[in-house]
């Protein structure tokens, strides 16, 4: 068996991670579409290093785009295997990739004009909704805990990991002609204790061990810690300042937590008495996914349904789906709270939101996730002066906040006590994928202080025979 490395490779978007059997049967955990690095990125999604008809299965770890977006994409060119993955990834890439291919086509319509203007050919987007709604054939649901069989020499099972609705841990088990090998594939890890999600649960023992490192050299505050940050910085904000806050969060996961936070706040009766926007047609619709699988949330929050009918849901909560009620939200004077895609500030409307704000020093930007080096929000977050938004340079005045607790990854500790369900021993070779450099170099220190060895950080490209 061997295993190629195609993206998550020292960075923290693309992931691809190609499987080969001895029998030639070819594998792709994940399909994940490169976001955040500017010029590079259309290149970079183009370039597969693999040929989508060659492609077997892909088995989905779980549904955010630096994982998924490439589905439609391999679909486009001819990929027609099974993709596997629990039902609620199913469920949230149904939603998200088709929100993904209508984001490709305004782009390119956008870089089209410019491209006219230069006197230069149009280009087709990667791929459209349409695309993305046809690929959804392919999906086949799998539901925690329960062996399936691809064929009679591979199995897959997956495990919750914690990190997203229908995230999972992959435990794939491969018939050999040397021998059964067992190769668990987490995926992102999730926090120990989660807002609404349940924790990651212990994944069978594997013989190989191909691992995340977002977080690998960093600790997260405590829940309870983020819960009053976030009720200051819209006090401060909203109160003190009267300024509108804009909080820039990721449509499927961030905003539930950061929504269900508030409505604890506001059956306190601690929450300002300010309207707050959710102004995301894919969060309105994440919402209702996370409505249909219950089952997936935590204790505390299936008891609170018993007293609380909509946790994601209070007085003066709207969820705005048109780009004329959003517009209008930038017409008001009035302080308010405003939660809008995307998470790394690339894309969507949140855009126009900090266009319409950040050069106001009575206003705040709130930051409640990771944000890849190259994206507008790592510029906003490490302090720039002045950022560019729809090619207009705006001087950044307004307050910066960040909450690195509401991250759906685990910190380092987190992550290698998750991973303390293995048998050390046992494992012949463990990967760090999906992180920064820097943050694998930490972690694979403290892997090995931790009893785990033979560790490798793999480059783009790279491969080894398992």
């Amino acid at each position: 068996m061997i295993v190629k490395f195609l993206g998550a490779a020292r960075e923290v978007t693309g992931s691809k991670h190609l499987i080969i059997t001895q029998k030639d049967k070819k594998i792709l955990l994940d399909c994940g579409l490169y976001q955040g690095k500017g010029l590079e990125t259309d290149s970079l999604n183009r370039d597969l290093g693999f040929d989508p008809l060659e492609i077997d299965h892909i088995i989905l770890s779980h549904a955010h785009i630096d994982h998924s977006g490439l589905i439609p994409y391999v679909y486009k060119l001819g990929f027609r295997g099974s993709v596997i993955c629990t039902s609620a990834t199913r469920d949230l890439c149904a939603i998200m990739l088709a929100d993904s291919g209508a984001i490709h086509e305004a782009d390119t319509i956008k870089f089209n004009k410019k491209r006219a203007l230069q006197g230069l050919p149009p280009v087709e987007p990667i791929y459209t909704r349409k695309d993305a709604e046809k690929a959804m054939n392919l999906f086949i649901a799998v539901e925690y805990g329960r062996k399936f069989y691809i064929d009679e020499n591979v199995k897959v099972k997956f495990t919750n990991s914690g990190h997203m609705l229908g995230s999972s841990v992959v435990t794939l088990e491969v018939n050999e002609t040397d021998g059964l090998k067992k190769l668990a594939y987490t995926g992102d890890i999730g926090r120990k204790s989660n807002m609404i999600l349940k924790s990651p649960e212990p994944f069978p023992q594997a013989d190989y061990l191909i691992t995340e490192a977002t977080y690998g050299d960093r600790l997260h505050k405590k829940h309870e810690e983020a819960r009053e940050d976030l009720l200051y910085a819209i006090h401060h904000t909203c109160i003190v300042k009267g300024g509108k806050l804009i909080i820039p969060s990721f449509s499927v996961g961030r905003t539930q937590e950061i929504v269900y936070t508030l409505n604890q706040l506001f059956n306190e009766k601690r929450l300002p008495r300010i309207d707050i926007f959710v102004d995301s047609p894919l969060s309105v619709s994440a919402t209702e996914v996370f409505r249909y699988h219950l089952d997936n949330l935590n204790e505390e929050i299936q008891h609170e349904l018993h007293n609380d009918f909509d946790p994601f849901g209070f007085d003066r909560l709207y969820y705005i789906r048109t780009i004329e009620e959003s517009k209008k939200i930038n017409d008001r004077k009035e302080p308010c709270v405003v939660i809008s895609a995307s998470g790394m500030m690339e894309a969507g409307r949140v855009k126009h939101h900090l266009a319409n704000t950040i050069s106001n020093e009575r206003n705040s930007i709130l930051a409640v996730g990771y944000c890849s080096p190259t994206t507008l929000g790592a510029k906003i977050l490490r302090g720039d002066k002045e950022v560019s938004i729809h090619g207009i340079v705006y001087p950044v005045r307004a307050e910066i906040f960040k909450i690195e607790a509401y991250s759906g990854h685990g910190d380092y500790e987190e992550m290698a006590d998750y991973l303390d369900c293995q048998i050390k021993d046992r494992i012949k070779k463990t990967f760090i994928v999906h992180g920064q450099y820097e943050s694998q170099l930490a972690y694979k220190d403290y892997l090995e202080s931790k009893g785990f060895s033979d560790i490798e950080i793999p480059e783009k490209g790279d491969w080894s025979y398992l």
